[in-house]
C-alpha cells in the first residue's frame, strides 16, 4: 500500500518530468556528501534541479508523465538532473562539474522530449556552443555579405574622393609655387 509521502513524491517527480526540456540520468556512486552538495550548488546556479530518486517511484512518475522511455535510464543508484531551458545547459553543467571536481559521477543517458539520449550523445550535447554563441555566429555570417557589399559600393566613391583631394592639393601647390 503506497504511503501519502510516496504518492506526493511521485506527483512532484511527475511535474518535474512534464515540465523539463531534458532529464539526464546519472550514477552518483562514489560521491561523498561534500561533492554532492557542490554538485547541487553548481547545477542550481545553472537553473538545473538535481534529485536523487527511488527507482520505483521514478518509473511510476515517468509513466504518469507520459515519458515511459525513462525506464531504460533508471537502474541502480540514480540521480536525475532536470533542465527547463536550453537542453544543453544541464549537460554542460554536469560535464563541467565532473571535469572540474574530477568526480566519479557517471552520466547514463538522457531524455529530451520523447527521444532517449545515450551517454555519448549527452556528452556531445555538452560540447555544443551555447545558444547565444550560435546566434552571434549566425548574425556574423548574415552581416558579412552586407559589409562586403558596402565596401564594394564604397570603393569607387572613395577612389573618386582621393583623386579629387589629390587634385585640390596639386592645384594648391601650383598656386603657391607660381
Amino acid at each position: 500500500m503506497p504511503t501519502q509521502h510516496k504518492i506526493e513524491a511521485v506527483e512532484e517527480m511527475r511535474k518535474w518530468m512534464e515540465e523539463c526540456t531534458i532529464a539526464i540520468s546519472t550514477d552518483y556512486t562514489g560521491l561523498d556528501v561534500g561533492a554532492m552538495t557542490n554538485l547541487r550548488r553548481a547545477l542550481r546556479e545553472k537553473g538545473v534541479h538535481y534529485r536523487i530518486v527511488k527507482n520505483t517511484l521514478a518509473l511510476l512518475a515517468s509513466e504518469a508523465a507520459g515519458r515511459s522511455a525513462m525506464k531504460g535510464l533508471v537502474e541502480g543508484p540514480t540521480g536525475i538532473a532536470f533542465g527547463y531551458g536550453d537542453p544543453a545547459d544541464p549537460a554542460k553543467a554536469l560535464s563541467d562539474f565532473v571535469r572540474a571536481a574530477r568526480s566519479p559521477l557517471k552520466v547514463r543517458g538522457g531524455l529530451m522530449g520523447d527521444r532517449v539520449l545515450s551517454a555519448s550523445e549527452v556528452a556531445t550535447l555538452a560540447s555544443l556552443p551555447t545558444r547565444d554563441e550560435l546566434v552571434a555566429r549566425l548574425l556574423g555570417q548574415l552581416q558579412a555579405p552586407m559589409s562586403g557589399l558596402v565596401h564594394v559600393l564604397n570603393g569607387p566613391i572613395a577612389g573618386l574622393t582621393r583623386v579629387l583631394q589629390r587634385h585640390v592639393e596639386n592645384m594648391g601647390q601650383e598656386a603657391s609655387g607660381n
